[in-house]
């Protein structure tokens, strides 16, 4: 039995899964994003917890799990690196998946499932006192340990040369669920400019592989129209913006209306 986590649910219907990318530590910014009647028909079914590059550390993964997973979501954290104590400590915090930067070939991938895993599949320690917090109507105990080898999401980025000369063997590792691309470190790691041919080629050659492998493929992307373009490509799985980037756009472009710069489409909010 697996954990029907919405990431597993949307990946397994064979729908896009769209997310997007926290990267400030606040449960009400997660929240305000996720609560209630969303009026598009599409939905979120994922958020980046970014402890990489974001604000956000460990000790801010339980309560912006259990937030994320509160309104049927998903958290998946970005650790800062593929190191196991790491690993461990955003499952134990209630993470439904995982995700690590740098992947470079098919030796990191396989130690960041068996990171990710209790034994026999994986090297995980016990102690998941407050994971399944996030998972409503999990129960602790057996209910939680017998099924999240099968139900947490492993999530690897291929942002490098290596990676994406290596990402078939990478995308054939077992318990690897997806391939994330990073398209900005991406085209700074091989030297190329990003949305040039060579970038283009990669990222298609990573897209290709983790589909003839059976895995998802997916990546970061700037706005909805950039989204777009990548669910109409074939990914499985896209991120469509980050919180700060919205929040900068958003207040600038209303700044230029109430300055008579510009005219706004949106309609009236009457209210907070």
């Amino acid at each position: 039995m697996t954990h029907a986590t919405a990431i597993r649910s949307s990946l397994q219907d064979d729908s896009v899964a769209y997310g997007f990318w926290l990267t400030l530590p606040s449960s009400g910014v997660a929240k305000t994003i996720l609560h209630g009647h969303s009026g598009p028909s599409a939905k979120f079914s994922w958020v980046l917890v970014d402890a990489e590059h974001g604000l956000i550390s460990d000790h801010h993964y339980y309560e912006l799990c259990n937030s994320i997973g509160s309104e049927n979501a998903s958290p998946i954290i970005r650790v800062p690196f593929a190191e196991d104590w790491m690993i461990k400590r955003a499952l134990d915090a209630g993470a439904h998946g995982i995700m690590t930067p740098m992947c470079h070939n098919e030796v990191d991938a396989a130690n960041i499932v068996k990171y990710s895993k209790y034994p026999p599949l994986g090297t995980r320690g016990y102690g998941p006192m407050f994971a399944p917090h996030s998972m409503p109507g999990v129960n602790p105990g057996p209910e939680y340990d017998n099924n999240i080898n099968d139900g947490v999401t492993v999530c690897v980025q291929i942002e490098s040369r290596a990676g994406v000369e290596n990402v078939e063997k990478i995308a054939a590792v077992p318990g690897i669920d997806v391939l994330f691309i990073g398209p900005f470190d991406l085209s700074k790691m091989m030297g190329v400019t990003r949305g040039g041919d060579e970038h283009e080629a990669a990222i298609k050659r990573i897209l290709a592989a983790a589909h003839a492998a059976g895995k998802k493929a997916a990546i970061f992307c700037t706005d909805g129209s950039d989204a777009h373009k990548r669910v109409v490509q074939g990914f499985d799985m896209v991120s469509i913006t980050t919180d700060v980037g919205v929040f900068r756009n958003a207040m600038l472009a209303e700044l230029k209306v109430a300055n008579g710069e510009a005219t706004s489409n949106a309609a009236s909010r009457g209210g907070y």
